[in-house]
């Protein structure tokens, strides 16, 4: 059963969340990508499944996405998520969860690990993003749009940035507290955060996912599974997750659970003007459910 949504304020800004399953099940937190909503299509699908298997599902709609508050800090738009998470926790008084996330929020779910192990039991990943088509795909998106809209127009330009859901007109229409949040940030400190998050982008040496050097891998120590990405998925390369496992010490890798070309049909149907989301993911919910509910004495899969 979904509860209604509640509010919480991380760091001066409403965070919008809500649980989804018994509320003595483990607590499992379930991220989905881009800056899309905690109602996006498949996200409450999956928490569904997840929870009819006895789980208690933490869904929120990240900094940035749906009808939360903007924020503008961190070194990453992955770390200030990873941030806004562990502290929404600790105020929610929940100190263990398994954190799953697909896209963009498998990234956020992997350094929120990183920056908060004591609070993770299990991590849960797939559609990972990486190499350097997907990664400079997502500074098209998500930071080259803004900072030239902001060094053409000042912050009211931003504002009138058009393309896909999630762009910060979207968010001021989800969430009327955020047009005046963005005038108040400022045309001079919008900049400097998006060269900041721009730099994640920028594909490097040693970074098997953006923003996040190969070595702070070694932070992840619990048991950890990754979905492996689709053979012809070059948003979420199959390169990209096995990369990760190798960089995770006993993680496990799995075949995907939906069809090898779940995420080329998804954007197949889109273009067609199809209304699609992430449903392919409740595939995932047997697979991903034993998992959770493996023995495990800590440390890494064996």
């Amino acid at each position: 059963m979904a509860m209604p949504d509640a509010e919480v304020e991380v760091n001066g800004g409403v965070v919008v969340y809500e649980f989804v399953g018994p509320e003595d099940g483990e607590v499992v937190v379930l991220t989905p990508g881009g800056r899309f909503s905690k109602d996006y299509g498949g996200v409450h699908e999956l928490a569904e499944a997840l929870a009819a298997g006895g789980k208690r599902v933490l869904l929120w709609d990240r900094p940035n996405c749906g009808r939360s508050d903007v924020q503008l800090y961190g070194r990453s738009e992955s770390h200030m998520r990873a941030e806004t998470l562990g502290v929404m926790l600790e105020k929610l008084g929940i100190e263990k969860v398994v954190a799953a996330g697909g896209s963009g929020g498998a990234r956020d779910m992997i350094v929120f690990t990183m920056m908060y192990p004591e609070k993770v039991t299990k991590l849960l990943t797939w559609c990972i993003v990486g190499g350097t088509f997907s990664t400079m795909s997502l500074a098209g998106v998500y930071v080259l749009p803004e900072l030239r809209a902001v060094r053409a127009g000042g912050i009211e330009a931003v504002l009138s940035i058009p393309g896909a859901a999630g762009s910060w007109a979207d968010l001021c229409e989800a969430n009327p507290r955020n047009k005046e949040r963005l005038l108040e940030v400022g045309a001079e400190e919008f900049e400097r955060v998006m060269e900041r998050w721009f730099d994640a982008y920028i594909p490097k040496a040693n970074e098997a996912i953006p923003g996040v050097a190969d070595w702070e891998f070694a932070q992840v120590q619990v048991p950890t599974l990754i979905v492996r990405g689709g053979a012809k998925d070059y948003d979420h390369p199959a390169r990209t997750s096995r990369e990760v496992l190798s960089l995770i010490e006993g993680a496990r890798l799995i075949e995907p659970p939906w069809p090898e070309d779940a995420w080329e049909q998804r954007g197949l149907r889109r273009r067609s003007g199809e209304e699609v989301g992430f449903e392919f993911w409740v595939d995932g919910a047997p697979s991903f459910l034993a998992f959770i509910d493996e023995q495990s004495t800590g440390g890494a899969v064996a």
